[in-house]
């Protein structure tokens, strides 16, 4: 009887401990639930209405919003072709120059820890000090590049680089990897240094070169950091906004008109809140299923 006095009471201790851990995690989860999920499910109503945000009342229209978005939108879908653009070059170009860095400094190089600190100092600026200071290099009459380009003999390559249609995406994109090519470097960086350092030394041994260890050891032991990396670099990317509403705001015409600016465009001053609701919505599902794809690849590859 004492025995089993005993075991309840080390039961009720053992449920009362498990039941104070949970509160120190309700802070946590109210303020997701209130700030992000609750968000969600109001964006979810709101796409199947038309309302300006302000009157108290919406019409129900169902799926008339999405019909007119996949269907009918030549504007949203120019946004989403650009972000896909940036985006791809953001994947190679991008995320090459951070491997080569990373793998560079992995190599212990002179200076490592000041290039560390250099090479993460753009993400950390604003997005709007960023766009101001391009602005100015890329400026067509006394912009830095130009002026480079000129002085070095090649004045015909000259251009109103975020003026003109055939330049202003591309050199968006570039803005945009210079800032964001930090990140990359950090992470893959972290991954790198944590490879064992005995793999390499086993195989130099054996005869390896350096070119058939980087691609028979870091490679495939780096696969699960790319996938990270190609993750955030897709929704770091597809979600550009500031340096596009400093630099061209979305200019010449729409050639660098990008999803972001396309939502908050429909809420102001258009004021259809709920179409702007039903683009966020579509937009979400999309990088939902790009995220989803490259998390699959990343097991499909660590099952290889």
């Amino acid at each position: 009887m004492e025995q089993r006095a005993a075991q309840a009471k080390k039961t009720g201790s053992f449920n009362w401990q498990m039941a104070s851990n949970y509160l120190f995690v309700l802070p946590a989860l109210a303020m997701f639930l209130i700030f992000n999920f609750y968000p969600y499910i109001q964006v979810f109503y709101l796409s199947v209405f038309k309302w300006n945000g302000i009157s108290m009342h919406k019409t129900f229209l169902w799926m008339a919003n999405y019909k007119d978005i996949l269907g009918d939108n030549p504007a949203w879908w120019k946004s989403m072709r650009n972000a896909a653009y940036v985006t791809g070059l953001a994947l190679t170009f991008q995320n090459g120059l951070a491997l080569v860095l990373a793998w560079l400094v992995d190599r212990d190089i002179r200076g490592g820890q000041i290039y560390r600190s250099i090479f993460f100092l753009p993400p950390i600026l604003s997005g709007i000090v960023v766009g101001l200071i391009w602005n100015w290099i890329y400026q067509g009459d006394y912009g830095l590049l130009n002026a480079v380009l000129i002085k070095i003999g090649l004045g015909d390559l000259t251009h109103a680089w975020l003026a003109e249609s055939s330049t202003a995406l591309t050199a968006l994109a570039v803005v945009h990897m210079w800032k964001g090519f930090g990140w990359g470097f950090i992470i893959l960086l972290a991954g790198l240094q944590g490879i064992p350092r005995e793999l390499y030394e086993a195989a130099r041994v054996d005869g390896a070169g350096e070119s058939r260890i980087f691609w028979k050891i870091t490679v495939p032991l780096m696969i699960p950091v790319f996938i990270l990396v190609s993750v955030l670099t897709v929704l770091g990317t597809m979600q550009m906004y500031d340096l596009v509403i400093v630099t061209t705001r979305g200019g010449p015409g729409l050639h660098t008109e990008v999803p972001m600016k396309r939502i908050l465009d429909e809420i102001t001053p258009g004021s259809r809140v709920g179409y702007a609701s039903a683009m966020g919505v579509v937009f979400g599902v999309v990088l939902l299923i790009v995220s989803v794809v490259q998390i699959q690849l990343s097991k499909w590859f660590k099952a290889e």
